[in-house]
């Protein structure tokens, strides 16, 4: 029996969904034979640890699109990477220039959205309402870059990627569906324009309508709970590591798990 070997995201991804993978497996086991689809593929944390031969992963951020097209494509990055601080800023403003100049969708950007990435503050992506970069440094003490991403390009050469809204993904009805939304916090700038309480009802009003199965996950407030239970989701809810906190507090958090179809 051969021995697959799961790749690790390549990228640092706060609300990272790799811990949840030991739930997932089980949910998609029965159904391994279709097709994978996350309007909000993120990290890549869920997908690379379930390995579909067939996925459609979606996202709103285009930078980080950008950067997947290019490990389709074997990326081996060539720029300098330092764990610094003033190459830190000077790598954010020229990335903020490729941004402005509709230069953003190169190799060039894809490197610098890994660089910035893995050497910014706690896997943060986050831009301001010009549709800039704006994550601080991290100071980190050491941090181990990688350069060649050429492992990555068989499985993902056979996804499909797509930059949208989640509404205009075309669906089958035998899609194995999992969404992972911005957590309904504070929160929600992670691309221009945010994710507000009206996108989270519009999704879950999306979701319900899929045939097929589907699992979305969610930090456990009292109105997410209240919205997918009353849609007639079942819900499960797990204890996930906290990774980020403006206070400092890295307890577990609550989520909630809500499975359609399964």
């Amino acid at each position: 029996m051969a021995i697959v070997t799961r790749l690790n995201p390549p990228l640092k991804w706060a609300g990272g969904k790799r811990w949840l993978i030991s739930y997932m497996s089980t949910l998609w086991e029965p159904f391994s034979n279709r097709r994978l689809v996350e309007p909000f593929c993120g990290g890549l944390g869920v997908a690379l640890g379930l390995a579909p031969k067939s996925a459609l992963l979606n996202d709103i951020n285009p930078h980080l699109l950008n950067f997947y097209e290019w490990l389709q494509r074997g990326l081996v990055i060539s720029m300098d990477m330092v764990n610094d601080r003033d190459f830190y800023y000077r790598s954010r403003t020229q990335f903020n220039k490729l941004i402005k100049t509709q230069g953003a969708k190169s190799q060039a950007g894809a490197e610098l959205f890994y660089y910035l990435n893995r050497t910014g503050y706690n896997g943060l992506c986050r831009f301001n309402r010009k549709g800039e970069f704006n994550v601080p440094f991290g100071r980190y003490k050491t941090i181990n870059y990688t350069r060649d991403f050429r492992d990555y390009q068989p499985l993902l050469k056979e996804w499909q990627f797509e930059t949208g809204d989640f509404e205009d993904l075309k669906l089958m009805d035998d899609d194995f569906v999992y969404a992972d939304p911005p957590y309904d916090v504070e929160f929600t700038q992670y691309a221009k324009g945010g994710f507000t309480w009206e996108d989270q009802v519009r999704l879950a009003e999306w979701l319900v309508k899929h045939p097929g199965p589907v699992v979305a996950s969610n930090q456990a407030t009292d109105r997410i709970v209240e919205l997918y239970s009353d849609l007639g989701f079942k819900l499960t809810f797990l204890e996930a590591p906290r990774r980020i906190s403006c206070t400092g507090d890295r307890r577990p958090a609550r989520e909630v798990l809500a499975v359609s179809q399964l």
